[in-house]
């Protein structure tokens, strides 16, 4: 006999009707999904660089990231840096209709140090306050990106 409720299974005469509205709606999860990996990917660029650069020789290195900002011989090998000293802003500002803006995503600059030995990247490391909302080392994506890009390509 029909009284007016939807069952959960066949057989069970519970009501799912409050139920089912309240479990996520699947775009919605999708969609935060989406949002949580490209946020994720924004700071894993420059995690991943860290060790992919790893035994690159001094010329690729270059080619890819730029010329550096700054060198420093040292007895053993050399130091490069390069300076991402444009704030990079992160994905979340919001603005009014008044000229009221707030940046809840945070601000950040990044300098990639690479250390070569015999011509060799031996380690990378980032300085600078570099964490946005996109994760501890967003700002300086743009550092190694290209490199990132070569790498997957060769």
């Amino acid at each position: 006999m029909w009284h007016g409720r939807k069952p959960c299974h066949a057989g069970d005469n519970r009501d799912c009707t409050s139920a089912q509205s309240r479990r996520p709606k699947p775009a919605l999860a999708r969609g935060l999904i989406a949002v949580c990996v490209f946020l994720a990917s924004c700071s894993s660029i420059p995690t991943q660089a860290r060790h992919d650069l790893i035994g690159t020789d001094r010329s690729a290195l270059i080619a890819c990231a730029g010329v550096p900002d700054n060198r420093e011989a040292l007895p053993d090998g050399e130091v490069l840096e390069w300076r991402q000293d444009a704030q990079v802003q992160g994905p979340l500002t919001l603005k009014t209709p008044l000229s009221f803006e707030l940046d809840i995503g945070g601000h950040g600059t990044c300098h990639l140090v690479a250390r070569l030995r015999q011509g060799r990247v031996v380690q990378i490391e980032y300085t600078g306050p570099s964490a946005t909302l996109s994760g501890p080392y967003a700002a300086c994506r743009p550092l190694v990106l290209a490199c990132e890009k070569w790498i997957a390509h060769k």
